[in-house]
């Protein structure tokens, strides 16, 4: 039976890119696993690794994944429990915080200790929100999901917020947007990406092998 890789739905981010992406992965590199995407606690419960996607307001966000019965909690049992590979995308990421301030406070999953806050950047004449390529630089460049990227290896972004790890040792990777932007950031057998990887092109999909391979 193959291991199955659980993209969550739960009403937010372009589901069928990053579902394609992943399954160009498992193809192109004949991982032999399933890709699926679900809104069913119960799926995600026996999955082997999970995405987590998301496009749009924090708070949106967290309250679209809530309204899903059982989804939190056979999210937190499956990562922190069983610690099951998990990637979040974007404000998928941006939920592993303890708070998001965006349009008020909301309380995150409190995976990985930090708050996500406005980019702020408004005042050095940059737009918001960030829109576009930047070069990744890496924080730390031996973890395994920063492994073979090129040395100019620039990703895809559209955000207007950035998560603030608690413990800087946990931001894996940045971007310069005035000053540090989180990139990409990661505990245990927890990583997120800021950037989308479905729309990075050959970075991106070296990102999504890495985490596919990835056995912490």
């Amino acid at each position: 039976m193959s291991a199955t890789v659980a993209i969550v739905d739960y009403g937010s981010g372009n589901l069928r890119s990053a579902a394609k992406a992943f399954e160009r992965v498992v193809a192109e590199q004949a991982l032999g696993l399933d890709v699926v995407v679900t809104s069913q606690a119960d799926v995600v419960a026996k999955a082997d690794r999970i995405v987590l996607p998301g496009v749009g307001a924090f708070g949106d966000c967290k309250a679209g994944l809530e309204s899903l019965p059982g989804m939190v909690e056979a999210l937190t049992q499956q990562v922190l429990i069983k610690a099951r590979p998990f990637f979040g995308i974007c404000v998928g990421m941006q939920l592993l915080a303890t708070t998001g301030r965006e349009h008020g406070d909301h309380a995150g999953l409190g995976w990985i200790g930090g708050e996500v806050v406005p980019l702020g950047v408004e005042a050095l004449g940059l737009k918001v929100p960030h829109m576009g390529w930047n070069q990744l630089e890496a924080d730390r460049p031996d973890h395994p999901l920063l492994q073979g990227l090129a040395p100019d290896a620039h990703a895809y972004f559209v955000h207007s917020y950035r998560f603030v790890c608690a413990d800087p040792a946990q931001r894996l990777a940045h971007v310069e947007y005035g000053g540090a932007v989180a990139a990409m950031i990661g505990k245990d057998t927890m990583v997120g990406t800021q950037f989308h990887p479905e729309k990075s092109q050959a970075t991106g999909l070296a990102v999504i092998a890495n985490f596919l391979k990835w056995k912490p």
